[in-house]
């Protein structure tokens, strides 16, 4: 029977099992795609936890083609398949090997590789043989019970990542790539969901804490924690026990309503509007430029959210000083701007330190498609996003003073 090449998910101390988050996290290329879409799932076994969020993903349109795993049998995964009821046999087709399987839009390796970098490129490079143009190979390795799987789907996410995420809720944690060998077209953002990502920590149904938040909650934490060893009679440890909670509240992300008008411009962070503004940036073009400049405060939520769905194509930082985001001269601030190609034109969103912001985050790098509203980074404490459109295209719909949410409000409409 045959599986992926060279999978191997036995570490030093046992098999290396995925979770529900992580597989979540395996399946979220396929779960964001609202068309009628081909998958191949490879390694599946019953059990599974990465074959119940392949099937819980699908619509109506959709077709999954499972691969069994080492040891598991075809009639097995049949009659697991079969047992779901006939909405599921509909769509799910278990083939014996995978020479059987048709190219897919997603390709998903539904267990971690443990091996040798050799071993794990070798199942790289047989299982993007099913990948359609475009189209994206999932794939999971643990952070450290690995032989240098992990190092080689480092490398390969370097030259054909398209998102990277850390699964710390694992045993053992691990990290899943999501690779595309092939272009992607711009339109092909439009027909996504804002992607599932790990690095939003849930809290309640509708409020997650960003995973820096996590960290630096912990980090406050751990230094009460030394404060109280080193001197016990002393309350000096209140300070950063205290500091806690509110470090991770500035880190908070709420879940938001993306309005479906596909003409809508949302905003790409919560704050105040500073600016509407035409002007020139020969960096993004010659043509005009329409520009919404947002002021977050430190109150504010500081996740930074895809105004238009689109391509990444470009991303740089220009280099700069740290006056407050509010002044004018805070255009000449360190920024990073996320350059998109979308069906209506070039569109850039500028992420920009302020006087307390010191530390930009992007998570989506050349060659992501970004839905309309999808988180892809945030900026810590305090500072302002601008959203650049180009002028004949776009229509503003807010003003200096207008208080705007991030992926909800609309500031603008396509013309």
């Amino acid at each position: 029977m045959t599986q992926s090449p060279a999978v191997r998910t036995a570490g030093a101390s046992g098999p290396v099992r995925l979770g529900e988050r992580a597989a979540r996290t395996l399946v979220t290329e396929l779960a964001r795609r609202n068309d009628p879409k081909a998958a191949l799932l490879v390694g599946a076994t019953p059990a599974s936890a990465v074959l119940a969020a392949a099937v819980e993903a699908l619509l109506p349109g959709d077709r999954l083609t499972v691969v069994p795993a080492e040891g598991c049998t075809t009639a097995a995964l049949r009659e697991h398949v079969s047992a779901q009821g006939r909405w599921v046999a509909d769509r799910v087709r278990v083939v014996d090997t995978l020479p059987e399987a048709d190219a897919a839009e997603v390709v998903i390796a539904a267990e971690p590789l443990t091996g040798t970098a050799e071993e794990a490129r070798v199942t790289v490079d047989g299982l993007s043989k099913y990948l359609s143009e475009g189209a994206v190979l999932s794939v999971a390795a643990p952070l450290f019970r690995t032989e240098g799987a992990g190092t080689e789907l480092d490398r390969q996410g370097v030259l054909h990542g398209v998102r990277t995420d850390l699964v710390l809720r694992n045993s053992p944690p691990v990290r899943v790539h999501h690779l595309r060998f092939t272009p992607a077209s711009a339109a092909v953002a439009a027909r996504l969901a804002p992607a599932y990502r790990p690095s939003s920590v849930p809290l309640t149904r509708g409020m997650h804490i960003d995973s820096n938040g996590v960290a630096a909650a912990g980090i406050s934490l751990g230094l009460a924690a030394l404060a109280r060893v080193a001197r016990p009679k002393s309350k000096l440890w209140l300070l950063p026990a205290l500091a806690a909670a509110p470090v991770a509240a500035f880190f908070r992300d709420p879940e938001r309503d993306v309005p479906e008008d596909p003409s809508a411009v949302v905003a790409a962070a919560d704050g105040q509007v500073l600016s509407v503004q035409r002007l020139h940036d020969e960096r993004f073009g010659a043509g005009e430029w329409l520009r919404i400049a947002v002021f977050l405060s430190v109150l504010d939520v500081h996740v930074n959210r895809a105004p238009v769905a689109g391509k990444v194509v470009d991303y740089f930082v220009a280099d700069g000083g740290f006056v407050n985001a509010m002044k004018p001269d805070a255009e000449h601030n360190v920024a990073a701007y996320t350059v998109l190609d979308t069906e209506h034109g070039t569109v850039v969103v500028a992420q920009r330190t302020g006087l307390i912001a010191r530390r930009i985050v992007q998570r989506a790098p050349v060659g992501a498609l970004l839905a309309r509203g999808e988180r892809f980074g945030l900026i810590r404490f305090g500072s302002r996003t601008d959203v650049y459109l180009p002028v004949e295209a776009a229509e503003p719909l807010v003003g200096p003073g207008d208080k705007v949410v991030g992926g909800s409000t609309v500031i603008a409409r396509w013309v």
